[in-house]
C-alpha cells in the first residue's frame, strides 16, 4: 500500500534550514523520464504562489525542480539514483537561491503593503523571475512622484528592521485580523506578517526581519489597461543593479568627458544632433537617388511609345531604395522595371507614369511565380519579393517583354 501522507514542510518552521534528513515514501519517473522522489518531510520549497522552486542536492543528486500535488511534494532529480522507499536520505538547499527568493518575496509583501496603505491599490498578481520581480496593482496612470513616495515608504519599513512572522489561524481567528487581501482557502490559514505594516495569507519563504531585504529598487512602471505593472529588485539583486548602472554611468561620463550633473543634458544634445544628422543623410540619399534615376533614364534599353523603359538589376539597393528609384523614373516619364537581391530575398519594383497604358500590378503578378514571390500594388506602382533568387533576371526579362511587346 503506497504511503499517501502529506509531505511535512520543514521550511514553514525554519526558512533558514539548509540541511535535513527525511524518509523516502515514493519513487517514480516523470513523463519526460526524469527520476522523482517524494519524502515524508522536506526543506525544499515547491513552485507555487508566484515563487519558483528551490534547487539543491538530494541523496547526492542535483534537484532541478520541485512540484506539489495533493499536499505531496515531489523532488525531480537531474540523474537516476538508487534509492528505495523507506530509505533515509540527506537533502541540501541551494542557499544562495533560497535567500534570494526570501529577499524578493518579503520585499514584494512590503511593496504591496505600501501601495495598499498609501493608495488603497490592491496587488492582483506577482511574479518572481530570474532577473526581475513584478507586481500588478489595480491602479493606472501612476506619476513619478507617486512611485517615489511608494518606494520611500516601503524602504523605510525595510530600514526599521521590523520582524517578519508566519502564524497559522483558523477561519474564525482570521475574522479579527486586518488582512491586505482575504483568502478563499478553507481550514487552517498561514498568515505572513511584516510587523504591523502588512499581513496576508502566504505559503512562501521569507526572511525573519525586513532588514535582511536590504533595499527595494523600482526599475520601471508600465500601464496595462486599468492596472500598472511594477518591476522591481530587492536585496542582492538591487545592489547588483546599482553597481552595473553606476559603472555604466561612470563609463559614459569618462567617454563623453562631461560631469555627472551635465550628463542628461549632454545626451539630449547628442540625440538632437543625431536626429538632425539622420534628417540630412536622408535628404542626401534622396538627392542621390534622384540623380541616379536621371542617369538610368539616359541608359534606357528601349522605348515603349514616348516612354523610355529601364529594366535593371540593382543589387546595391534595398527594397525601399528600389521603390524610390522606380517612383523617380516614373515621375520623369519613364517605365521602371527594377530588381535586386537583398539578403536572402529577391525584390521586384515596377512603376510607370499615371497616363501610361500599362498595368504594373498585372505585369508583376505574371512575374512573381519566377521568384516564388508575393506582392501587389496599383496600376502605376507594384512591388513584391520572394525566395527564388535564381530566376530574378528572367523575371525582369518577362516584365520587359510585357511592356515592349
Amino acid at each position: 500500500m503506497p504511503d499517501m501522507r502529506p509531505t511535512k514542510r520543514l521550511y514553514f518552521d525554519d526558512a533558514n534550514l539548509c540541511d535535513f534528513e527525511a524518509r523516502v515514501i515514493a519513487v517514480s519517473t516523470t513523463q519526460t523520464g526524469q527520476p522523482a522522489v517524494v519524502l515524508d518531510a522536506t526543506a525544499f520549497y515547491p513552485e507555487g504562489g508566484g515563487q519558483p522552486a528551490d534547487y539543491g542536492v538530494l541523496a547526492g543528486v542535483p534537484v532541478v525542480d520541485v512540484q506539489e500535488a495533493d499536499d505531496r511534494i515531489t523532488h525531480i532529480l537531474a540523474d537516476p539514483v538508487e534509492i528505495k522507499v523507506g530509505t533515509t536520505v540527506t537533502g541540501t538547499i541551494d542557499w544562495r537561491r533560497r535567500f534570494d527568493h526570501m529577499q524578493q518575496h518579503t520585499g514584494q509583501h512590503t511593496l504591496s503593503g505600501a501601495f495598499w496603505r498609501l493608495m488603497g491599490a490592491e496587488t492582483t498578481a506577482w511574479h518572481l523571475g530570474v532577473d526581475e520581480v513584478t507586481i500588478d496593482i489595480a491602479r493606472a496612470g501612476l506619476s513619478d512622484d507617486q512611485v517615489r513616495e511608494i518606494a520611500i515608504a516601503a524602504n523605510e519599513v525595510i530600514w526599521q528592521d521590523v520582524p517578519v512572522t508566519a502564524d497559522v489561524y483558523t477561519p474564525e481567528q482570521l475574522e479579527s485580523l486586518t488582512l491586505r487581501k482575504g483568502t478563499e482557502r478553507s481550514g487552517l490559514i498561514r498568515v505572513v506578517s511584516v510587523g504591523d505594516w502588512d499581513r496576508i495569507g502566504c505559503g512562501g519563504t521569507h526572511v525573519t526581519s525586513t532588514g535582511q531585504v536590504g533595499a527595494i529598487g523600482i526599475r520601471r512602471v508600465e500601464t496595462r489597461g486599468m492596472q500598472s505593472r511594477i518591476t522591481f529588485l530587492c536585496g542582492a539583486r538591487a545592489l547588483d543593479d546599482f553597481h552595473r548602472k553606476t559603472f555604466l554611468v561612470n563609463d559614459l561620463i569618462a567617454r563623453l568627458k562631461v560631469p555627472m550633473s551635465d550628463l542628461e543634458a549632454h545626451v539630449e544634445r547628442l540625440q538632437q544632433q543625431l536626429s538632425e544628422t539622420r534628417h540630412d543623410l536622408e535628404a542626401a540619399r534622396l538627392k542621390l537617388l534622384e540623380y541616379e534615376a536621371q542617369d538610368l533614364l539616359t541608359q534606357a534599353q528601349a522605348q515603349a511609345g514616348p516612354y523610355p523603359v529601364i529594366a535593371r538589376r540593382l543589387n546595391s539597393h534595398d527594397a525601399n531604395e528600389l521603390r524610390t528609384l522606380a517612383q523617380q523614373i516614373a515621375a520623369n516619364g519613364g517605365i521602371a522595371l527594377l530588381g535586386a537581391v537583398t539578403g536572402e530575398k529577391a525584390q521586384l519594383v515596377f512603376a510607370c507614369p499615371k497616363d501610361a497604358p500599362y498595368d504594373m500590378a498585372t505585369i508583376l503578378k505574371a512575374t512573381l511565380p519566377l521568384i516564388d514571390g508575393k506582392g501587389g500594388g496599383q496600376k502605376n506602382l507594384a512591388q513584391g519579393g520572394g525566395a527564388g533568387l535564381a530566376l530574378l533576371d528572367e523575371a525582369l526579362n518577362r516584365a520587359f517583354n510585357a511592356v515592349i511587346g
